[in-house]
């Protein structure tokens, strides 16, 4: 069964943070330089929110706020859902999709280990639906 542990192990433990205090414009061009759709809001080591692309279209864009003046803190997602590294892959799945989330920070012990995404997510239960699908045809065919 794959895990998140698995996941990480392949994409690396790499996690975009931002402070609260900085601008929102300042969180869209680190976003598009690192090219995330998604960063951890953190104030020293704790987790204080998430900040998505999908939150500057709907708080910021829509509402015809300015990204320049305006810091992260007031359009983040302040309730963050986090998973642990042995969670399975599926678990993930059914959560991201019960809670509409696109990301899931990943947390050991209370310390920030990496962040994964749908896309994540996705591709690791397509890479076991073909490990299998490869097994069996090897099994079907005698190879």
């Amino acid at each position: 069964m794959a895990t998140v542990k698995n996941i990480l192990d392949v994409k690396g433990g790499d996690v975009v943070t931002i402070s609260p205090d900085s601008s929102v414009f300042d969180a869209l061009k680190l976003m598009a330089d690192k090219g995330v759709g998604a960063v951890l809001v953190t104030d020293g080591d704790n987790i204080v929110g998430i900040l998505s692309e999908r939150d500057y279209a709907r708080k910021v864009v829509l509402l015809g706020k300015s990204s320049k003046d305006l810091p992260v803190s007031e359009i983040m997602t302040n309730r963050v859902l986090y998973v642990h590294p042995g969670l399975s892959v599926e678990e993930c799945m059914a959560l991201m999709t019960d809670k509409h989330l696109r990301h899931l920070p990943v947390l050991e012990n209370n310390k920030l280990v990496g962040i994964i995404s749908i896309g994540d997510v996705v591709k690791a239960v397509m890479d076991k639906k073909e490990f299998i699908i490869n097994q069996l045809e090897n099994y079907i065919y005698g190879h």
